[in-house]
């Protein structure tokens, strides 16, 4: 447990928490939205601080990131919490333990013993992920800034609903983010979220001018936000921030509170792929679907093979000099200098 700097009380026994866009206003003795922050005695504490639920190396693809240290591996912390409350979450178990069993569960990792674990793996970052990071915040910082003088890279994968002070406060140490962008419909993030959309947009704004390099996935669900014209206002948004912006569309599979829904047919993430070619998007991927031609890059120039991918597998390299081998175009894509 630790107190965390993001809180502000004025006139009363409430605390403000500003670190996402919910801005809670908490109670003594109460605690926020995500169930990991608690008020005692008019100071605001994060019940997480040091407490991984898991630490785990996957592929930087899982994350997935298709365009940062390809074929890399990421050290992937996650705490207990979310600030959302989605329906589909696919990792519910820890996301919404605070919620729905009123535990908060995870052994005891200092920051240092994260970073080091990191190094003795092999991996090139640390990813914050599987959960919210912004509700771990404290830790996730103290992670980062450790990580960054041991030569690591720190990647996000969020829902973006973090405030602009607090990436204005982790910027220089965040170099990757995979933005989960569920719906480009506000009633969706109201009853499907409990959130609004405009703060995942802003966000979105944000941490490509802040130079991290972004991807953005959405789970396309049936009946609930893959309409066509929902899709197409969805690419055109994240074109006008980048038409560089990898964009990832999941299949979807009935799970916690959202089994009614039906899976995602592959051809339905075939159409959302199109649209978002049609809008300008010259990275577009499909996930979920192990073995589809979609899961690789190809050159937005030529058609050119560039990075083969199976899953979360890499197989043949094409890029020279991060450059497409036959035109010679310019891919969008960061990576060691000795994996060129």
């Amino acid at each position: 447990m630790r107190a965390s700097l993001w809180r502000d009380r004025r006139g009363g026994p409430e605390v403000h928490c500003y670190l996402c866009a919910h801005h809670c206003r908490i109670a003594p003795g109460g605690r926020g939205l995500c169930g990991v922050r608690e008020n005692r005695d008019g100071v605001l504490y994060t019940l997480v601080y040091g407490r991984p639920i898991s630490l785990t190396v996957d592929p930087i693809e899982k994350k997935p990131l298709f365009h940062f240290l390809p074929g890399s591996l990421s050290l992937s912390l996650a705490t207990v919490g979310c600030n959302f409350a989605c329906a589909f979450c696919q990792n519910a178990d820890i996301s919404q333990m605070p919620r729905d069993q009123g535990r908060i569960a995870g052994r005891y990792v200092p920051p240092e013993q994260v970073v080091e674990a990191a190094v003795q793996a092999g991996c090139l970052s640390i990813s914050y992920t599987y959960t919210e990071p912004t509700i771990f915040y404290e830790y996730a910082r103290d992670c980062a800034r450790l990580a960054v003088q041991s030569g690591l890279k720190n990647v996000f994968v969020t829902n973006g609903y973090m405030t602009k002070e607090a990436l204005d406060d982790i910027d220089g140490d965040l170099h990757a983010a995979n933005v989960d962008l569920k719906s480009f419909s506000d009633d969706f993030y109201r009853t499907q979220a409990g959130a609004r959309l405009k703060p995942v947009l802003d966000s979105i704004r944000r941490l490509w001018e802040m130079g991290v390099w972004l991807e953005v996935t959405t789970l396309l669900i049936p009946g609930f936000n893959d309409e066509e014209a929902e899709l197409r206002a969805l690419t055109e948004f994240l074109v006008s921030v980048s038409p560089d912006i990898p964009w990832h569309v999941s299949r979807f599979h009935p799970t916690y509170r959202l089994l009614e829904a039906a899976p995602t047919p592959v051809s339905s993430v075939e159409r959302a792929l199109r649209l978002g070619r049609e809008a300008g998007l010259r990275y577009v991927y499909g996930g979920n679907v192990v073995g589809h031609s979609s899961e690789s890059t190809v050159c937005p120039g030529c058609g050119e093979p560039l990075i083969e991918r199976r899953g979360f597998s890499l197989g043949k390299i094409s890029l020279k000099d991060g450059r497409c081998p036959r035109c010679g175009m310019e891919i969008a894509i960061r990576r060691k200098e000795a994996q060129e």
